[in-house]
């Protein structure tokens, strides 16, 4: 079986936009605790854009936190409004700010609990980020568990000095190391971003299916983030318990409604009702997640990089 998963630095523009995002977030949540967020960013080209609803008795200085990330040089234009009274009534009750499926998965391909691919990749693009600091992606592609083909392009670098480092972190049958030439313009200089763009690269990769939107921006209200990061939780859980290979979990809300509408485990290729099998063990309302995995001690910034699983596991 052939598996591919690509991995981007934080400096990649998609991932910029990630980081400001949580930055926001956390500064409303550290202002007030019941901070209401649910926070876009598009960039690039000097322009920041910054759009979306919070709720909050906190005041922060958002153009100076675009800064602190980004540095001097970028416009910042901000169009944030209060959350609907629609959205709050729902989540008066404990219900869930939005509807959505989310997905939560493990595996035993290595102590993180990740598939082999992904880790190898995020690795991989920790490894050269350490040397080289700047916007870059790397690829791997495995044919059942060997390396078949690492691609990597990162700015700043030569081509020789940046595959020998390559070389050194991961064997492979065949390298593709800046592909299209050296480069030098890179990040939100070079293109635009968009948080929550990176989906893929924020959960399991391309081989496990991902559920709702964007975890970046949000407060645990937005069950797309909590209730995601609850899914892995029961999915790490139920892998040591069974001594499964693999776990797959799958939860769905409606808004306004704070218990789910579908709660599935998948043990092994086997379908199991999530709340039978584990006899109501986990309070899986946004307020029971939040208490559980102790999200209101987090710094979602911390998440904004490398992937929401699989390394820190706070929750």
């Amino acid at each position: 079986m052939i598996k591919t998963c690509e991995l981007v630095s934080p400096k990649h523009p998609d991932k910029l936009c990630d980081r400001i995002a949580d930055a926001i977030l956390d500064a409303y949540l550290q202002e007030d605790p019941d901070s209401r967020v649910a926070i876009e960013v598009m960039g690039g080209h000097g322009l920041i854009n910054v759009s979306g609803e919070v709720t909050s008795l906190g005041e922060i200085n958002i153009s100076q936190i675009i800064q602190e990330i980004l540095g001097t040089g970028y416009e910042s234009r901000l169009n944030i409004v209060k959350q609907s009274p629609e959205i709050a009534r729902g989540l008066e009750d404990g219900g869930a700010g939005d509807q959505g499926i989310m997905i939560g998965y493990a595996c035993s391909d290595n102590e993180n609990f990740m598939p082999l691919e992904y880790e190898l990749a995020r690795q991989l693009c920790q490894a050269v980020y350490e040397r080289f600091p700047f916007d870059g992606k790397v690829q791997v592609t495995l044919n059942d568990r060997q390396v078949e083909t690492v691609v990597v392009s990162f700015q700043n670098t030569k081509r020789a000095e940046l595959e020998k480092l390559v070389r050194q972190e991961i064997k492979a049958e065949r390298y593709l190391i800046n592909p299209a030439g050296d480069w030098e313009l890179g990040g939100l200089e070079a293109d635009s971003g968009l948080s929550g763009r990176k989906l893929v690269v924020d959960a399991y990769g391309p081989n496990v299916p991902i559920g709702g939107g964007s975890f970046s921006g949000k407060d645990y209200t937005k069950v797309d983030r909590s209730g995601a990061y609850m899914a892995r939780h029961i999915a790490i859980d139920l892998l040591k318990e069974r001594g499964a290979s693999e776990v797959l979990v799958k939860l769905a809300y409606a808004i306004g409604v704070s218990e789910p509408v579908m709660a599935i485990v998948i043990v092994d290729g086997k379908d199991e009702d999530l709340l039978v099998s584990c006899l109501g063990r986990y309070d899986l309302s946004p307020r029971g997640i939040r208490e559980t995995l102790g999200l209101n001690k987090l710094k979602f910034l911390d998440l904004a990089s490398w992937g929401h699983f699989g390394m820190r596991e706070e929750f």
